[in-house]
Order: structure tokens, then sequence, then C-alpha cells
């Protein structure tokens, strides 16, 4: 049997975001948690964790890891052939608009994304997990300079950290090219994601309205980006591993 990588050791990480038909968000994250999570890792990945986004509706994301990228074409090979995929596989793409929204990616740095919780509810938990996911997709000009890394590890993570930020993990765009073309990814958009966990709501809203981030961190980080960055609230799924 495959070695699912723990979240550490997930050195191809995927953010998955899917736009779904109207009020068929919670029908498919009652399947994914009870049929998607297991199933998926006893094929050699990770399922880092899944959420709601409180500010669109009809958007479930997730993310998903691999030790490297043979490991992510075997994986996904085996689990989109197996017997669960095929089981329920019409019932997940009927709630579904759109899932190509993929971004690949990979660790910024050794360890960028070692500190995240990976504890998971038992089948059959229910409601929400606790903790409020930022998840900010800064869409960059050129591919991560070391210059920007370090702006990162030295004004954007501890400003977080230091704003009530309870675990954070950054990421990077890889690219190799896809070797699943099954499943498309977004090519040609370096991007460096930031996942800073918090409390809950209020601890978000407080670290935003305090003005740390605008003060200290987006005028430095200004000249690297592209556009503006796309910010998500994401409320973790009850068997979501990554949760407060």
């Amino acid at each position: 049997m495959p070695t699912t990588p723990s979240i550490a050791d997930c050195a191809i990480v995927e953010l998955r975001q899917y736009t779904l038909h109207p009020g068929q968000r919670d029908v498919l994250i009652d399947l994914f948690d009870r049929e998607f999570l297991e199933s998926q890792e006893r094929e050699g990945m990770r399922v880092i964790g899944q959420f709601r986004d409180l500010e669109r509706p009809d958007l479930f994301a997730w993310l998903r890891g691999f030790a490297d990228m043979a490991a992510r074409q075997r994986a996904l090979e085996a689990f989109y052939s197996g017997p669960v995929w095929a089981a329920h596989s019409n019932a997940a793409n009927a709630t579904m608009v759109d899932s190509d929204n993929v971004l690949l990616l990979r660790p910024a740095w050794p360890g960028a994304a070692a500190d995240l919780p990976a504890e998971r509810a038992p089948p059959g938990a229910s409601g929400p997990a606790p903790g409020l996911l930022d998840a900010t997709v800064f869409y960059l000009k050129e591919p991560a300079t070391p210059a920007l890394l370090d702006h990162c590890r030295e004004r954007m993570d501890p400003t977080l950290r230091a704003g009530g930020a309870r675990h954070t993990a950054w990421y990077a765009s890889e690219a190799s090219p896809n070797t699943f073309p099954r499943l498309p990814v977004r090519e040609g958009e370096p991007v460096l994601l930031g996942l800073a966990l918090f409390d809950d709501a209020g601890a978000l809203d407080a670290f935003a309205q305090g003005g740390a981030w605008q003060r200290d961190v987006a005028p430095g980080l200004a000249p690297w980006l592209a556009r503006a960055p796309e910010a998500h609230r994401l409320q973790p799924t009850a068997r979501s591993a990554l949760h407060a």
C-alpha cells in the first residue's frame, strides 16, 4: 500500500477551488467528508483540509498534498480509476459548475508548511470544525524570488503571528508540467499562497482591522505583485484536518 505523506513531507500541494451549483455545497461536503478522505489517502496522497468559503456561498475549497510529482501521478491514477471514485463520481460531479480552478504549488522554503495541524475528526462528525483560515493568493510578476521570500519570512509571517494567527504556511508555484492532464491546473500564473489559521472570525477581523498588515507589509510587498491579492475566509468542514 502506498505511504501517505505527512503535511510536512508534501513537496507538492494543490489548492483546488470548485464553483458549485446553487445550494449544492453542503451536498458535496457531506459526500466528501464521508467518502473522499481516507479513500484518497490510501492511494498515497494527503488531504490537508477542506472548507466553505464564507464570502462565496457556492465555492468549495480544499488542499491536497503529495510527496513529489511522480507520487502525485501514481496516486491520482489509482484513485480516479478506482472503485470509490467510480461509485461516487456522478454524485460529486453533479454538484459542480467548474472544477478546473487549481493551483499547483510547493512549500515556499524548507519547513514553510511544517506547522499546520493534521488531526481529523472521526467519520460521522458534523458541523463546522473550529477556526477560520485566511487563504490569500498573491499574484506575482515573476516566480517568487529569494528577496520576496525573505520579505515573507521577515515581515509577512511575523506580522500574521503577532496578529493572532495560530498556524501559518507558505506555498509558491510549482513549475513542473501537469502529468495528470485529466485534471487541469492553471499554468503560467506565478503565485505565493499564504495560509493563516485564526481561532475564529473575530480574531481574523481584529487582525484585519488592526492595520499592521497595511502599515508594515503591504508597501514592501507591492513591487512584486502583478495584481491585487485574492483573499478567502475559509471555514473548515467537520472533518477537515486543518482546523483550530
